[in-house]
Order: C-alpha cells, then sequence, then structure tokens
C-alpha cells in the first residue's frame, strides 16, 4: 500500500468522524478509532475483491467497506448502496472531498437495486448487516455468475452457515468458505461464496422478506 492511499484512508478517516457527529454512520467518531479498527477491518477483505471488478456495498452506511476498496483499489468501481437518504448524502460528500471518482452512492434498498442491475456485478460485499442466509437472498442477485459475494462476520458466524444439504446452490451459489482473522484484538471471519450459477428470478422477494422468512430450498 502506498504513502499516497495511507494518507487518504487517514483522511477518510477524520471526514468520516465528522459526518458521524451529524448522523450514525458507524460506532465511533475518534479517528483513530475508526481508522484502527473498522478501516483496517475493511482492508483485511482486499484479498477477497477480484482484480478490475466492479463491486456493490449493500448497507455501506459511512463507506465500509466499500469506500475503503475504492481508495485502496482504484482498478474497481464501488456502488455504495443504503436506504438511508442522509447516510448517502453524506457519504457522497465525503468521498468527492477525496476525489474518489471510482465510489458511487446511491440511495436504495438492494431488493429494489436488484430489480434494475440484475447480475451485473463482479462481486457484491456486506459488513455487519445481516444474518448470513439474508445477506446471501441480498447479494446473489446482484453479482454475475463467476463471481463471488463477500460478507465480514463475527468469529461466532459459522453456526449461520450450519445448514443441512447444500442449500445455497438455490441462490446460484457455492458452498461458503471461512476465513478467520483478527482486528484490534477481535477474533472475525470472512465469508466467501462463488456465484456457481443464474440466480432464480424469484429472488430477490419484496423488501423485508429475507428478514421475516429465510429462503428455502
Amino acid at each position: 500500500m502506498t504513502q499516497e492511499t495511507i494518507i487518504k484512508l487517514r483522511k477518510y478517516a477524520e471526514l468520516l468522524g465528522q459526518a458521524n457527529k451529524k448522523a450514525r454512520l458507524t460506532g465511533p467518531s475518534d479517528p483513530s478509532t475508526l481508522f484502527d479498527e473498522h478501516i483496517c477491518d475493511a482492508i483485511a477483505g482486499l484479498p477477497y475483491l477480484p482484480e478490475g471488478c466492479s463491486f456493490v456495498d449493500i448497507g455501506t452506511g459511512g463507506g465500509l467497506p466499500g469506500l475503503v476498496w475504492c481508495i485502496c483499489r482504484p482498478d474497481t468501481h464501488g456502488v455504495l448502496l443504503d436506504s438511508v437518504r442522509k447516510k448517502i448524502a453524506l457519504l457522497a460528500g465525503i468521498a468527492d472531498e477525496l476525489g474518489c471518482k471510482n465510489a458511487t452512492p446511491v440511495c436504495m434498498r438492494s431488493e429494489d437495486f436488484a430489480r434494475s442491475h440484475r447480475e451485473v456485478f463482479g462481486a457484491a460485499v456486506a459488513r455487519a448487516v445481516a444474518h448470513a442466509r439474508a445477506l446471501a437472498e441480498y447479494m446473489s442477485p446482484l453479482v454475475t455468475p463467476g463471481g463471488r459475494l463477500i460478507a465480514f462476520k463475527g468469529q461466532y458466524a459459522g453456526a449461520e452457515l450450519e445448514v443441512p444439504g447444500s442449500p445455497w446452490e438455490a441462490l446460484g451459489l457455492s458452498m461458503p468458505e471461512t476465513y478467520p482473522y483478527s482486528i484490534a484484538g477481535k477474533e472475525r471471519l470472512i465469508v466467501v461464496w462463488e456465484k456457481a450459477g443464474k440466480c432464480p428470478a424469484r429472488y430477490p422477494r419484496r423488501p423485508g422478506d429475507a428478514l421475516k422468512s429465510p429462503w428455502r430450498r
């Protein structure tokens, strides 16, 4: 990582801390804590992002991990998706101030966005958003076959993936792979699904259905 990139990430931490006082984009507002615990966490997922791809960050909040990825990987383009208009407005201002031209903040629910952007992205990512099965339903309709779904989860998230048989095939996905890592003394997991085939047309369902009633095989 270049010194220029580190400087830009430090600047992002400062801007995010300031914006966090106007709307809750992420937990802390202290730039050092944001850098050490959140930005470095986002960086940990970079090895799983395919080179030169377009990706969508679902529930981006303050741009984690999507804006960090755009800063670190200028070869990619990220759509930073959130349903809260105030968050997206603040995030757009941050991206503009950083001169991050490969990031596009969009205010929309993922289910609605997928209807007009079906299976066009090389990757989808979500960090601290929802149960793994709901995340898979949000992400799969957006990712092209051959692409990748990436989720940042807590260390005990393996239980969310323990379902009988191979139910992930119902969404066109491979069985998930988990990759443990540690940030700021906390053990975490990155979960990766490969998009093995097309997602059935019945997904995504209506907004909220993925949380109320998990999909079945």
